[in-house]
């Protein structure tokens, strides 16, 4: 039995079900690339689920933890407060979208940092209701699964979802979804379904990332804004997938001169420790009372350290300017491919910076989802070598989310492992029929 075959059958006997996995078990990493409990070596274009922008132990951001450990690891910012923090939320507050004072708290994870948005604009407008949109993820906690926009698995088997919460289509040109069609649901909702004045937020993804790397439109975001204005509630920016450098900027919102009053950020943000933050307009960030917000590892010094050398790795090796330059290969490549003869099953190509997905339909007539063979060319790309992941709604696009520290030949070698992966597939499926 092989090492990962082992770890297989301990992990089934041991870890709960629910908890989905891949079969790659990994013993060590190293900015781009990852090895397995075998030995077998992978690019890793997952990075963690675009976690690690500035790769797998980036050796700036380890020697920032290797230094903060050797002070303290943990007091509890409740508890006895430390200069990082503060430091951090600083840095935000000035690198976020939009010209007014700002104020930052930190939790840990991407649902904790939505969850005490969504408390925030609740404090602060006297308000309950939210909306988001279909195709949306923002957490598995309870308040996050009632603002998700894709029912399996986030919603399945979980019960009554908290009410007030509405859902919104999605813009999507390939399926006939325009931007006028969004705002004119959204504009009906709001005279027929629940009252604006009861209305806290509206939550947004810039980049849909479990939704299927759908983009919002300039259009959309501004007319948002001018929704918001209107009716006295807030824009929320979840930018948890989309932000950090991913987009070509350091938040995706940056593409419509749109500033949210609040912004959700995590994955990237501390490149692999476990770290999120709301940053936003300050008297509403101040709205929640003293001891209302918070947690007992919210803004662990570790992970703080990571954040704050994170923020110096994008700055000094222009990171931005490096997701622009891997994002455009990937799209051209991929472009290039729908063009061939015979790739007529990727429907679309679309994505900013390097958050980049394509979309596999049975046939371009139709643009019906073709699930089956996105999993077979995950399935494929793994067993050549590399990590990339599913997305959508329909479950029938693949996601690609290089570190942003990818050297360009390796970016090359993964395009052409993704290339030689659809081939397969799809002489797979054509023998299969």
């Amino acid at each position: 039995m092989s090492a990962s075959q082992d770890l297989k059958t301990r992990r089934e006997a041991a870890v709960a079900k629910g908890v989905s996995t891949r079969g790659i078990y990994a013993t060590r990493a190293e900015n781009a690339e990852l090895w397995d409990a075998d030995g077998k070596r992978y690019i890793d274009f997952a990075a963690g689920i675009a976690v690690n922008n500035t790769g797998h132990r980036h050796p700036k951001v380890m020697a920032a933890v290797a230094k903060q450990s050797e002070s303290f690891t943990h007091t509890c910012f409740h508890v006895a407060p430390y200069e990082s923090y503060i430091s951090l939320a600083e840095r935000l507050n000035t690198s976020t979208p939009g010209d007014f004072e700002k104020k930052t708290m930190l939790v840990t994870t991407g649902a904790e940092a939505v969850e005490n948005a969504i408390k925030m604009a609740r404090a602060y407008t006297g308000r309950s209701g939210v909306i988001s949109f279909s195709g949306a993820f923002h957490g598995r906690t309870l308040l996050g699964m009632a603002l998700c926009g894709k029912v399996n698995p986030y919603k399945k088997a979980f019960g009554a979802m908290p009410a007030e919460v509405v859902h919104v289509p999605f813009p999507n040109e390939f399926h006939g979804v325009s931007v006028q069609d969004s705002l004119d649901v959204l504009e009906n909702m709001l005279r027929s379904s629940i009252d604006p004045e009861r209305v806290a937020a509206i939550i947004i993804e810039p980049v849909q990332g479990e939704g299927g790397f759908n983009v919002a439109q300039p259009e959309l975001l501004r007319a948002l804004r001018k929704i918001c204005d209107t009716h006295g509630m807030l824009l929320i920016a979840d930018e948890v997938q989309s932000g950090i450098a991913r987009t070509g900027k350091l938040f995706a919102f940056e593409h419509s001169d749109v500033a949210a009053d609040l912004v959700t950020m995590a994955k990237g943000l501390a490149g692999g420790f476990p770290l999120s933050a709301v940053t936003g307009r300050a008297e509403i960030v101040d709205a929640a009372p003293v001891g209302g917000i918070g947690g007992t590892y919210a803004g662990n010094p570790l992970a703080v350290a990571a954040a704050n050398a994170v923020l110096d790795v994008i700055e000094e090796e222009d990171l931005c300017a490096k997701a622009v330059e891997i994002g455009d290969a990937i799209k051209a490549r991929l472009t290039a491919l729908a063009e061939r003869q015979g790739m007529e099953a990727i429907g679309d190509v679309r994505g900013l910076g390097a958050m980049v997905a394509f979309e596999l339909v049975t046939d371009r007539t139709s643009n019906d989802p073709d699930p089956a063979l996105t999993q077979a060319i995950i399935a494929e790309a793994e067993t050549r070598g590399l990590i990339i992941l599913p997305c959508g709604t329909r479950a029938n696009a693949v996601r690609l989310l290089p570190p942003l520290t990818t050297p360009m030949p390796m970016v090359h070698e993964a395009l052409d492992i993704i290339e030689a992966s659809i081939e397969a597939a799809l002489n797979t499926t054509a023998n299969a029929a």
